[in-house]
């Protein structure tokens, strides 16, 4: 068990935004937590990264409950990829890559060594690590999020609705670059998205918050099944 939440809730001014919630992530598969905006997503991957305590229930992230006071040490085991890909714009691709790495100190050969594995799974030129994020198209910055996520190997992977400003086309491409990712190192991925058919796409299994609550949870089949209401909920 890799990431667990327990009779979840919190409020922000009074106004509840998660309501008793209770899930089991699958284990080294892809979750996609859907809803519209306002439904609890972000807050949900923000308790599950320590970011938020909740006002009441449990997070469990490795079979234990989450400790606050070591906080570090967890979110070293947790990839955080958001929107925008959040690269700092005076470090270069390779320093943006490996800035887990330097504070961790590895050794700069084992760094190097990683950056070029990464960039090579999401299928971006070497000569890339000298470039800076301005140098680079909005998709390649966000594969360059991706790599820094990843550069740890963390065994939790969160994704903040990471493509949503990304044209179709530069979405397929990162699509299938990250299930390729999934096969060669394969971890437990909770992916907030407002959007069907990536979640179509990429999750083994569904999270549909509705009003702070869970309305749907279950495999690919139920996205199916579930799809006519989502779509008339928005």
């Amino acid at each position: 068990m890799s990431v667990a939440i327990e009779n979840i809730s919190h409020q922000f001014n009074g106004k509840p935004v998660l309501a008793g919630i209770t899930h089991t992530f699958l284990h080294k598969k892809i979750t996609s937590v859907l809803g519209k905006s306002g439904s609890g997503k972000t807050t949900l991957l923000q308790i599950v990264n320590g970011m938020i305590e909740p006002q009441s229930g449990l997070v469990s992230v490795f079979g234990k409950p989450i400790d606050y006071g070591r906080l570090t040490e967890l979110r070293m085991q947790m990839g955080y990829v958001i929107q925008q890909a959040g690269l700092f714009p005076h470090i270069n691709i390779y320093g943006n890559i490996s800035i887990l790495g330097k504070i961790n100190k590895q050794p700069h050969a084992a760094m190097v060594q990683r950056a070029n594995q990464l960039m090579k799974l999401v299928q971006l030129p070497l000569d890339y690590l000298n470039k800076f994020p301005h140098e680079i198209s909005g998709g390649e910055q966000q594969r360059v999020g991706l790599c820094r996520a990843m550069f740890l190997n963390p065994p939790v992977l969160l994704m903040d609705e990471p493509f949503a400003s990304l044209d179709y086309e530069t979405k397929q491409g990162i699509y299938q670059q990250l299930l390729q990712i999934q096969m060669n190192e394969p971890r437990t991925i909770i992916l907030i998205t407002h959007d069907w058919d990536e979640a179509l796409t990429l999750a083994d299994e569904l999270v549909w918050l509705e009003e702070g609550k869970i309305k749907a949870s279950g495999n690919k089949e139920l996205l199916k099944e579930v799809r006519k209401d989502y779509l008339a909920s928005r």
